[in-house]
């Protein structure tokens, strides 16, 4: 069945390719992730963003939620199960008594660090199972240069 609308067709196609190789990315990370070092994809996210704040290593829930893309809901429901497991911790913003910001344990630290890694090597191994994929081909680009594979018999 085809669109009416030309521009509606492209759209719905683009849309299906980032659904699918999301998709790609999600599983492999949530594998490799889980299997390694036991966090989820999401928590993942969650120490990455929070190790990524300059000096402070903490952010307000709010702006935790909008850097990696999901709900507010969600993202308190992570940061408790992380807070629980002593990967985080919270505290009241001094400037504002309603502010709560969420930040990086030592332990987190030490988590992230091992588990960096592994999402690098996932991440690269589903990179080069989407470039059989010539769909998902035009989305490689997001993700920079990746390191060249040896072909076969060059090692």
């Amino acid at each position: 069945m085809a669109f009416a609308d030309d521009a509606v067709e492209i759209r719905a196609q683009g849309w299906l390719r980032v659904a699918l190789f999301h998709a790609l990315l999600e599983r492999s990370l949530e594998t490799a992730l889980q299997d390694a070092v036991g966090l989820s994809a999401s928590e993942y996210t969650v120490l990455e963003v929070l190790s990524r704040q300059r000096g402070v290593h903490h952010m307000r829930m709010h702006q935790l939620s909008r850097a990696t893309a999901m709900s507010q809901s969600a993202t308190t429901r992570l940061v408790n199960r992380l807070e629980a497991r002593g990967y985080l911790a919270r505290f009241l913003c001094v400037d504002d008594r309603r502010g709560i910001y969420t930040e990086l344990t030592d332990s987190g630290t030490e988590l992230l660090a091992k588990a960096r890694p592994v999402h690098d090597n996932a991440l690269l191994s589903a990179l080069a199972e989407a470039e059989a994929l010539p769909e998902l081909v035009p989305l490689l680009d997001l993700f920079g240069p990746r390191p060249q594979q040896p072909g076969p018999g060059e090692e």
